[in-house]
């Protein structure tokens, strides 16, 4: 956080310096469209499938970058200032956010928080904690015991695509109907997908997710009544306890649980280590928060992304 104030102070003495470079890329692109700028994936995919022609979106996290270790530069809080709505996904997903919205000198800019009306789960629920208790360390590095990925969750998806849709309605009232058809096609992708997750996890051998990443998938284990143990925290940089990764060698015997779940764009040292003591197999489950370069350059969508962590999950769960 230091680090962040740091820059957002040092943007002030920059600022003039960009400005310029700023009215010529403003110039370059067409001002008929709406600038958005979003933090991570899924809001970039959301505002896409919703905003079509009529608008511009960046990703403000560049592709391959782990979410949590994100730091804005001042170019990125330059592109802030030039949007005309900035999308993020709330205080406990990105906590510099709040600190870049009181520094943004652009009275024209709408800020979008995509949680707005949903109810956020905490970091564990007593069925979903596996026997560890988070120091304060690890705490002050997550999201303050709240669970932000609310997107794994799709009926959450579909209410952060009504918040989005509504932000892009106020600001650009012209193509109201654009905007709002839009939308409507959006969520009918994701109760589509929601039906294809609760037909294929409905009979399955196991219903435990153990995964060796960071805590994200609470929300989706939640929605399908699976059970799900991280070995990790809210911080991907986290480190289990020898008694962590101990019981949940044990759990896994004792289960014959097949297959470990590994997570995007971090080492899968953790789940590497479970799988060599436990002679089971690895299979990826993305929580989507941003893309490797290589999908980004392939336009990956977040609805392949979760159909993917389907098929994984479908075979990981040994579902008919």
């Amino acid at each position: 956080m230091k680090k962040t104030l740091f820059i957002i102070g040092f943007l002030f003495i920059i600022l003039a310096g960009v400005t310029a470079t700023n009215l010529n890329k403003r110039e370059q692109r067409d001002i008929n469209k709406l600038n958005v700028v979003t933090t991570l994936f899924p809001l970039y995919d959301f505002a896409k499938n919703i905003g079509g022609d009529q608008t511009e979106v960046t990703l403000l996290l560049p592709p391959g970058v782990e979410a949590h270790s994100f730091e804005p530069k001042p170019s990125d809080i330059a592109k802030i200032n030039e949007a005309d709505l900035f999308v993020y996904t709330g205080k406990f997903m990105e906590p510099w956010a709040e600190d870049i919205i009181k520094s943004v000198t652009n009275k024209n800019i709408k800020f979008v928080d995509a949680s707005l009306g949903i109810e956020l789960m905490e970091e564990k629920s007593k069925e979903q904690k596996h026997n560890n208790e988070h120091d304060e360390e690890e705490d002050a590095h997550g999201h303050g015991g709240i669970d932000p990925h609310i997107w794994l969750d799709f009926d959450n998806a579909k209410m952060m695509v009504n918040t989005i849709a509504e932000a892009l309605m106020e600001k650009d009232p012209q193509n109201i109907p654009l905007y709002r058809e839009n939308a409507e096609n959006y969520k009918a992708e994701l109760t589509k997908l929601d039906d294809e997750y609760k037909k294929g996890l409905a009979f399955c051998q196991s219903k435990e997710i153990i995964y060796g990443g960071h805590y994200a998938f609470g929300y989706l284990a939640r929605r399908f009544n699976l059970k799900y143990y991280s070995v990790q925290g809210f911080s991907p940089d986290s480190e289990p306890t020898a008694k962590d990764i101990i019981d949940l060698v044990d759990q896994i015997k004792r289960k014959q649980i097949k297959y470990i779940f590994y997570e995007e764009l971090t080492s899968p040292k953790i789940a590497e280590a479970l799988a060599g003591e436990t002679e089971t197999k690895m299979l990826l489950l993305n929580a989507a928060h941003n893309l490797s370069r290589e999908d980004f350059k392939n336009n990956t969508t977040f609805i392949s992304l979760m159909k993917q962590n389907l098929h994984n999950l479908k075979i990981g769960l040994q579902c008919r």
